[in-house]
């Protein structure tokens, strides 16, 4: 059975694996995000992605395939990650709301025996419900938007928010899952191996 280690702190992302049957190890790579500037947000995300990947896969040896991710949301032509503080969440929402971004999540696949790499950008449009200030204040108490890119997620509390998507939702949690598969196939391992044995 392949292994798989997650450079990832997110719970959604671990959820999302989790989910469908495959039970990854959990290696954070403490990247500085704040490193990379002056990136368009598709790049941004996809760059984020191999860095984290190429961290831990230096940190967990021979035999591993290692799967870092990176999520960035793009709103007019600007490239948004997690907010830094309560107020810059509220004017996100205030900006975002009853209008629509795309969220860009960025994937790389390291397989540590081969050292070969497979990467991919999904990318999803997201429409947003024009939410009222009451209701921007109240979520962004909740501390959710604090914790994602974008300032939302749509399988917690800001699900209710999100009024419709074009693409993949799976890469709107932060990991899509047939773009994974597509990678794992791509360094000749096969998806179904994956799959935790229960």
């Amino acid at each position: 059975m392949t292994s798989l280690v997650l450079a990832s702190a997110s719970p959604a992302r671990l959820a999302t694996l989790r989910s469908a049957g495959v039970e990854p190890s959990v290696v954070v790579s403490g990247v500085d995000e704040s490193q990379l500037t002056e990136l368009a947000a598709a790049d941004l995300a996809q760059r984020l992605a191999e860095l984290k990947c190429a961290t831990v896969a230096a940190e967990v040896g021979t035999g591993r395939l290692v799967l870092g991710c990176d999520s960035v949301l793009e709103l007019d032509g600007e490239a948004l990650g997690k907010p830094e503080d309560p107020d810059e969440a509220v004017r996100r929402w205030q900006a975002m709301r009853g209008r629509s971004g795309v969220l860009h999540t960025g994937h790389c696949l390291r397989d540590t025996a081969t050292e070969r790499q497979a990467t991919a950008t999904g990318s999803t449009v997201v429409h947003f419900a024009d939410v009222s200030d009451d209701e921007i204040a109240a979520y962004v108490a909740s501390g959710e938007p604090l914790q994602v890119a974008g300032a939302f997620t749509i399988d917690g509390l800001g699900g209710a928010f999100v009024t419709r998507i074009e693409g993949d939702h799976h890469n709107v949690v932060g990991l899509s899952l047939p773009l994974l598969r597509e990678l794992v196939a791509e360094l000749g391992h096969s998806w179904t191996d994956l799959w935790s044995r229960r």
